[in-house]
């Protein structure tokens, strides 16, 4: 019953933008379960659910992009706390670090999964993102900032 349940939890965050665990309690019963909320909060701590920005500025349940590095949440911790500002020109991203994080920072870019995001190139305090074109690099850009701005 819990795999189940917890596979289709993952299939309605999958197609479906869920903000709060009551919402998803509502979808899980729409589906014929029998759940309560404090069981849904269970399931998004087991499944490491996180929330994402979205498209429109509010924020929605997904789930971890899978990393093989075991440090990718603090690298996230790191790009937050290093770099000073994010600017898109084209389909590139500069963005701007503290002297000597390029590197660190550059490497958080990397692990963080950002979709759309050809390659990088990191230097002392200064990391050009190549995105697949324009408005992927508005994309990244935004998500960016809002990771700094916390």
């Amino acid at each position: 019953m819990k795999i189940e349940r917890q596979a289709k939890l993952l299939e309605i965050i999958s197609t479906q933008d869920i903000v709060t665990q009551e919402e998803l309690a509502d979808e899980l019963k729409k589906q014929g379960m029998d759940i309560t909320q404090a069981t849904v909060s269970r399931d998004i701590k087991e499944l490491k659910l996180i929330k994402v920005l979205t498209d429109n500025g509010t924020y929605k349940y997904a789930t971890v992009v899978p990393s093989n590095n075991p440090h990718s949440n603090r690298l996230a911790n790191i790009f937050s706390q290093t770099v000073l500002s994010v600017q898109s020109v084209g389909n590139f991203v500069c963005v701007k670090t503290m002297s000597g994080s390029g590197g660190i920072a550059g490497e958080a870019i990397d692990t963080l999964g950002l979709e759309g995001i050809v390659g990088t190139i990191a230097g002392d305090n200064t990391i050009f993102v190549l995105a697949i074109n324009e408005e992927k690099a508005n994309e990244i850009s935004k998500k960016m900032k809002k990771m700094i701005s916390k």
